[in-house]
């Protein structure tokens, strides 16, 4: 990390610390996790195992490369990862990792999306949301409740984190997508009691980026959405990128981009023929892995880039 960065994150620790959200190191040691519930997650009262990497050796590979399956998270965080100071636009994304909320691929589709997000000059504030589902409570409940909570936070701290906060996305991968495009189209109220001041301000993404996104249909009708969708001219302008070979079926893309024209929300849809699911950013010979390159031009087309 080179020393404007360092700079700027202790700018950002110091800000922070005038917040009811907790602040502590990263395993890493060196990032900062700030905590969403200081007083612990709504809605949970069964005590998880201690949250650890569960890949094992025999699990399979991405682009030649392991990656970290994240489960038993019941301390919901989130990471600020902020562009460099000499290349920042101004622009953030909340990322959240897919992983069928079950776990979370914290580095193919969390960390490497953070660290490329900022060489575009992107802030990006990687979502540590709540997994394994939770047995009496809807698949996306909790990991909702987590990311209405973190878009708020960060929307509290846009100045001294160097953010516009008319400039801020969500990101999500897989069950990451369905968790970015139920926060875009369910942020009218807070689903949980209301804590502090960040509770209430707007948790309305500015811009939706669904990479691979699952559940946006029901399993057995690709040509409706999941009930937790209701598409206005309110949804946020929207990137998706799906292939057709998906195994989680492309219908997700196909039917989510056909609801938000009906209502004359933008959007752009990169539909590739093959490529499956669960890439990340990880450069394949499928094409579809390119979809970082269309991002950036999509930041570009609609201003969002700009200083």
């Amino acid at each position: 990390m080179n020393l404007s960065m360092c700079f700027f994150l202790a700018i950002s620790v110091a800000a922070l610390c005038f917040s009811s959200a907790a602040a502590e190191k990263s395993p890493s040691g060196d990032r900062t996790e700030i905590q969403l519930w200081p007083s612990g997650a709504p809605g949970d009262e069964a005590e998880l195992p201690a949250e650890a990497d569960t890949t094992k050796d025999t699990d399979g590979k991405v682009g030649g490369r392991r990656l970290i399956r994240l489960g038993n998270v019941s301390n919901p965080t989130i990471t600020l990862f902020p562009a460099p100071p000499q290349t920042a636009t101004g622009a953030a994304v909340l990322i959240c990792p897919g992983g069928a909320y079950n776990i979370l691929a914290l580095d193919l589709e969390g960390t490497e999306v953070c660290e490329r997000l900022n060489r575009a000059g992107v802030t990006a504030i990687l979502l540590k949301y709540r997994v394994p589902r939770r047995a009496s409570r809807e698949k996306h409940a909790a990991p909702l409740q987590d990311a209405q909570r973190a878009l708020g936070i960060v929307r509290e701290h846009a100045g001294e984190w160097g953010i516009d906060p008319k400039r801020i996305g969500v990101l999500g991968f897989s069950a990451g997508g369905h968790l970015a495009a139920t926060l875009s189209n369910n942020f009218q109220e807070r689903i949980y009691p209301k804590i502090d001041s960040a509770d209430e301000l707007s948790c309305r993404p500015d811009f939706t980026i669904l990479i691979y996104p699952a559940y946006l249909t029901p399993e057995k009708d690709g040509s409706k959405l999941s009930p937790e969708f209701t598409i206005s001219t309110n949804t946020p302008q929207a990137f998706i990128t799906m292939t057709e070979d998906d195994p989680v079926r492309v219908e997700n893309a196909l039917t989510y981009a056909a609801a938000l024209r009906k209502e004359k929300v933008p959007f752009e849809l990169h539909v590739y023929p093959t490529g499956g699911h669960g890439y990340g950013l990880r450069k394949t010979s499928e094409p579809v892995t390119t979809w970082p390159e269309r991002l950036e031009e999509w930041f570009r087309a609609r201003g969002l880039l700009k200083k």
